[in-house]
């Protein structure tokens, strides 16, 4: 099939070289000419293991290309609907301005039969506003949302957990499902599960699975401030918890909280639709949620100071990491950044070092120092602090090697993500999040 994709984010990019991977026609659309020239050129505008080699194998064959020019998207059978939904400037609904846009200047490219299937996160109620936007086009406007992981998006992507489509009902809809159906065939047919739905529930599917990760979330570093207080560990609550199959222990992991371009900003998006509903009492848990979430990097910071005995000012902190998670190079909301900007507020000595994200992270914050080696960020530091599980810091890092790099044997685990005997043992003074 031919297909067209609008926005070549992180979603779209990642979308259109997927989609060229199990066969189809793509083609990107960007107004923004150097990431199309990038990615027309192979290279990734970001880190996402994998996607440069599904880059490469898509233009080579000549099935993916990409454009800034909206009107070489006609033609295409499937519109994929891409675009960034940020928070509007000053508070916390989501921007539709971009949406919007893209919709207007596709409207004359579109020819009945065509489906327009959005895939950006947006406000429920939205499918139905755009659908009239295009009405008298012939084409026919359905809902596929994203539920990608940064890190493993293209493997969510080929083979995701699920797909759902939601559509008006009638003949036009009951058509585009089916052709949605065929574009994810190979998936469909290796079981993933295909939930047909209406536009409002498919919109409220993703904001709806946002909200709950960021709960159970805010929910174990909830009990990270019990455990804190009363003398628990709250990594050995987690394991007895994570045993109840009707809780699982996935993301039960507590530390510095969760970050990101999406998590956030889709949570606060999701109660800000339920207040212009009226139901904003239905999600007033999330503004506790978030709250939590933006406490756990006060008590990093806190952590810090009282291991290096209140004075902070002038000593060298090595921070361990700069993106919001590990296999990403994406720093937007990163609490690994907040807790290192922080520091230096405090007059620190922060060298951050990051396996992927120090480009963006100096970008952003010029005013810190960077290491692009662990070790180097290591040298002579008072104090180390991880904040970014990356397996060069979780797993790699020897406890005994970085002894011999560090001034002082102080180490802060901002993500629980260490072994707290083996660094004892080596003569650290351990601190974890929640933990004894």
């Amino acid at each position: 099939m031919r297909l067209s994709v609008i926005g070549c984010g992180y979603l779209g990019a990642v979308h259109a070289a997927a989609m060229a991977s199990i066969g189809h026609d793509v083609i990107g659309i960007d107004v923004d000419e150097r990431k199309v020239a990038a990615l027309a050129a192979g290279t990734a505008p970001f880190f996402e293991p994998r996607l440069e080699e599904l880059l490469a194998d898509g233009l080579a064959s000549g099935r993916l290309t990409f454009s800034t020019r909206l009107e070489d998207a006609a033609g295409s059978e499937v519109h994929f609907l891409a675009v960034g939904t940020p928070q509007i400037p000053g508070g916390h609904a989501a921007d539709l301005r971009y949406v919007d846009a893209a919709v207007d200047a596709l409207v004359p490219h579109l020819r009945p039969g065509d489906v327009l299937a959005g895939k950006s996160t947006v406000p429920v109620g939205t499918a139905a506003r755009l659908a009239e936007q295009i009405d008298g086009t012939g084409a026919t406007l359905v809902w596929n949302p994203e539920f990608l992981r940064e890190g493993w998006a293209v493997h969510d992507t080929l083979t995701p957990d699920r797909l759902v489509v939601g559509a008006a009902a009638g003949e036009d809809g009951d058509r585009a499902v089916e052709v949605l159906r065929s574009v994810y065939r190979s998936a469909v047919d290796a079981g993933t599960p295909f939930l047909v739905t209406d536009l409002a529930t498919a919109e409220l599917v993703k904001g709806a699975a946002n909200a709950f990760l960021a709960t159970k979330i805010s929910f174990i570093n909830a009990m990270a401030e019990i455990a804190e207080a009363s003398g628990a560990d709250v990594t050995l609550l987690a394991d007895a918890l994570g045993y109840d199959t009707r809780i699982g222990r996935r993301y039960l992991g507590s530390g510095i909280g969760f970050g990101g371009g999406c998590l956030p900003k889709d949570i606060r998006a999701f109660a800000a639709r339920a207040e212009e509903l009226g139901r904003s009492e239905s999600v007033g848990f999330l503004r506790e949620v978030d709250s939590i979430n933006l406490r756990r990097r006060d008590r990093a910071v806190q952590l810090v100071v009282d291991a290096l005995g209140g004075l902070v000012f002038g000593r060298r902190i090595a921070v361990l990491g700069a993106a919001f998670k590990p296999f990403s190079d994406d720093i937007r909301d990163s609490p690994a950044l907040d807790v290192a900007v922080r520091l230096r507020g405090l007059g620190a000595d922060v060298v951050v070092t990051d396996p992927a994200a120090i480009d963006n992270a100096q970008a952003a914050h010029p005013q810190l120092g960077y290491a692009r080696e662990r070790d180097d960020a290591l040298r002579e530091a008072d104090a180390v602090v991880v904040v970014t599980e990356w397996d060069e810091y979780r797993r790699d890092l020897s406890p005994v090697l970085a002894g011999g790099l560090v001034r002082g044997r102080v180490i802060i685990d901002g993500r629980n993500c260490l072994d707290a005997a083996a660094w004892r043992a080596a003569g650290w003074q351990y601190h974890g999040m929640g933990r004894r």
